[in-house]
């Protein structure tokens, strides 16, 4: 198809239908698209509200878009034909939104009885909220977990991928490829339920455990991994820049004290949270006497568990992840590549992003309209063929 490269990887052959959304759900769709599903985006005519410009959304790269007015019975009907050839559709709208198109579960269920139904939300599909706008921090408040994170001050949002594309991506995909899988044994398909809410909690099962155990605080910069411990932070060295450390089993702490010249220096040992600050103010001061890559240098090479904080524009350029190609070249520009690695179906960037609309035509003759069918529709409004 115009604009994207054949599949290769170990999803060739299963077909997704997607009705744009924002973040999570394209974010979902890409992935499965450079795992080698056939993925056809469904857009509104003119694209919708677009936070990033529609060349640039790395979210869209991959598949191509069509343009189709859901509002227009003969736009409902594209969509439900193309489902009777789908093995998944996502959508990410409002509850009760997509019913109201035409387009829900039943529909799209008794059209295609073996359709994986994936719905993703912030709220979920019910419950006292499941109606209400949100965002990420706003999800990721009301699970504990944006709570634990940050400084003893105040909660910090590790930007937008704790609830929308961890808690909430990551988890459709589960979804999707677990329902896939029951499919090939019942023959039949279901809805999925991805609530980023959901997700999200499930990502700190580990924290909760520990809070159980007695082995956390229920507080900020206190704990093992928050920050709390010294030897699990980052520090500022003499140049501005940071270092990440993350020495916490023994043998990497005495490494870590080794290459910093403070070994048998600190006061207390290194589980003696009480002298927790005057261990960090000692070793931040050391820090402060070079720069991040001069201790870059000094911890090559050992366990310390000690590397530098990258910007996002030397990240690609790191000779670990240079070797390992973490980053792919897409229309110019870098960008992360896809993960995870198949020995023998790789996944693949399949193409830059793709203009809503860039390819109603071709896109709809290859799912199965013909040429004549898409002509009409494209004259009645229904369908819209981008410049």
């Amino acid at each position: 198809m115009i604009g994207v490269q054949p599949p290769s990887g170990p999803l060739a052959g299963i077909r997704v239908v997607e009705l744009a959304g924002l973040g999570p759900a394209p974010y979902a769709c890409m992935l499965l698209a450079e795992l080698g599903a056939d993925v056809v985006r469904v857009d509104r005519p003119g694209g919708g509200t677009q936070l990033v410009p529609p060349a640039r959304e790395a979210l869209h790269r991959s598949r191509p878009s069509v343009a189709v007015d859901l509002k227009s019975p003969d736009g409902r009907d594209v969509v439900l034909r193309l489902v009777e050839s789908a093995d998944v559709l996502v959508e990410a709208l409002r509850p009760g939104v997509i019913e109201r198109l035409g387009l829900g579960p039943d529909d799209c269920l008794a059209r295609n009885p073996r359709l994986v139904y994936a719905r993703m939300t912030g709220w979920g599909q019910e419950g006292p909220l499941a109606a209400r706008a949100g965002h990420d921090i706003n999800y990721l408040g009301l699970t504990g977990a944006l709570h634990a994170i940050g400084t003893a001050d105040k909660p910090i949002a590790p930007l937008n991928i704790g609830a929308d594309f961890g808690g909430g991506s990551m988890f459709l995909l589960v979804g999707v490829l677990a329902a896939l899988l029951e499919r090939g044994t019942s023959g039949q398909g279901q809805v999925v339920d991805a609530a980023m809410v959901d997700g999200a909690s499930s990502l700190v099962t580990m924290v909760y455990g520990m809070l159980a155990a007695g082995m956390w605080q229920d507080r900020r910069a206190v704990n093992l991994l928050d920050g709390g411990a010294p030897f699990y932070d980052t520090y500022a060295c003499a140049d501005g820049r940071h270092v990440a450390v993350g020495a916490i089993e023994p043998q990497f702490y005495a490494q870590f004290l080794a290459g910093l010249g403070l070994t048998g220096d600190l006061p207390g040992g290194q589980f003696d949270v009480a002298r927790w600050p005057e261990q960090r103010q000692v070793i931040a001061g050391v820090f402060a006497t070079r720069t991040r890559d001069e201790w870059t240098a000094t911890f090559e090479g050992t366990d310390a568990c000690v590397t530098p904080v990258l910007g996002l524009t030397e990240a690609p350029a790191h000779p670990h992840l240079a070797a390992r190609g973490t980053f792919a070249d897409v229309d110019g520009h870098p960008q992360p590549a896809p993960a995870p690695r198949f020995s023998r179906t790789p996944a693949a960037v399949r193409g830059a992003p793709r203009p809503p609309g860039r390819d109603t035509r071709t896109a709809l003759q290859a799912w199965g309209i013909p040429g004549d069918e898409v002509d009409r529709l494209l004259d009645s409004g229904a369908v819209v063929q981008a410049d």
